[in-house]
């Protein structure tokens, strides 16, 4: 049947990519319509929600991937996770958390919520390609601002920023910019 060839091509697509792919690039890659490509990614969801399978099909960053269900992750992650060098530390999880919820957001306006000095986590963030410059303060100096990436929306496994988990009043007090 005609329709499980085309199902298989758009699985086969997704398993060797490495980023997300959105319907519009698997239509393009497979030479498929968008709205057959949107059904085959239904069918496909539907078919690896399913028990006895290891994977699902998920919408990360715009697009779509496949991922280890997150029940089995505990038990995968000492081998397939980020390796210990790439974890972040405290602060670069606390830089990366006020960029998420704060942006666009400058770089003062980051050290002011953290208090401290942020030139190193920003370079280390943006080593990562975890945040990037999404343009520039219409204030005095011009200063850049930032955001998060398709790359941070990946490995917090979030569809979109819409996604991060909500704040109750106190951590969004903290996180609000004053000025």
């Amino acid at each position: 049947m005609k329709l499980d060839r085309e199902t298989a091509l758009i699985e086969a697509i997704l398993f060797l990519e490495t980023d997300p792919m959105d319907e519009k690039t698997l239509s393009r890659i497979s030479g498929l319509p968008k709205e057959g490509v949107e059904k085959i990614l239904s069918l496909l969801r539907e078919r690896y929600a399913a028990e006895d399978h290891g994977m699902e099909l998920l919408m990360m960053g715009g697009g779509y991937l496949f991922s280890p269900k997150r029940e089995l992750w505990e038990q995968l992650k000492d081998r397939y996770g980020r390796k210990n060098d790439s974890r972040l530390s405290r602060a670069a999880m606390e830089t990366l958390s006020i960029v998420a919820y704060s942006q666009p957001v400058t770089r003062g306006e980051i050290e002011n919520i953290r208090g401290v000095a942020a030139d190193n986590m920003i370079k280390l963030l943006l080593s990562r390609n975890l945040i990037r410059e999404v343009g520039k303060k219409d204030a005095p100096g011009k200063p850049v601002q930032y955001g998060t990436t398709r790359e941070f929306l990946t490995l917090f496994r979030l569809g979109s920023i819409a996604d991060l988990p909500r704040l109750d009043e106190q951590e969004s007090e903290r996180f609000e910019l004053n000025g």
